[in-house]
Formats: structure tokens, C-alpha cells, sequence
């Protein structure tokens, strides 16, 4: 099972609404990701697998973890499915 943040900045609007994208998008195709939420200062003592964030704060923890996913469309279920399994790919 790989473990996955979400975040973003202060871990309310943005980043809840991705979580729970990203939580219909695991359950939807059976990945084998377990999603945690929270803000982005939570990123340093996160010790999982994979960073969901936006696009837009990528730079900013791109050195801090293993792999990161930006989004562009919070919404777009098709976007965040493909970027899932470009990381279950090289991931398993």
C-alpha cells in the first residue's frame, strides 16, 4: 500500500476538495494508495510515497519528497487518474 498527501498552503479548500477527488479516483479503479490531508508544512515530516498538490506549489516541495503530482483542474478526475497511474508505473 503507498501513502499519499494531499496538500496545499493551509490544507482547507483546495486541497480537501483534491482529496476527495483523488479518494473517488483510488476507490474507482482499486489503486492501492491510502490518502492522508494536510497542509504543506505537514510535507517535511510526511515519510509516504507520493505528494498531491497543485500545480502552481510543486516548486516549492519538489526537493522535499519522493514524488510529486501537480494538478492543474482540482475537479478533473481524468487528470488526476492518469497522473496516478504514471506514478503506480514506475512505483509498484
Amino acid at each position: 500500500m503507498k501513502e499519499a498527501l494531499v496538500a496545499c498552503r493551509t490544507g482547507m479548500g483546495s486541497s480537501m476538495m483534491l482529496k476527495i477527488k483523488v479518494e473517488q479516483v483510488v476507490r474507482e479503479n482499486n489503486y492501492p494508495i491510502k490518502v492522508h490531508h494536510d497542509t504543506l508544512s505537514a510535507v517535511n515530516q510526511f515519510k509516504g510515497d507520493l505528494l498531491i498538490t497543485l500545480e502552481d506549489l510543486v516548486p516549492d516541495v519538489k526537493d522535499k519528497v519522493k514524488y510529486v503530482i501537480g494538478i492543474k483542474n482540482l475537479m478533473d478526475k481524468e487528470e488526476i487518474k492518469s497522473k496516478l497511474n504514471e506514478f503506480l508505473e514506475v512505483n509498484v
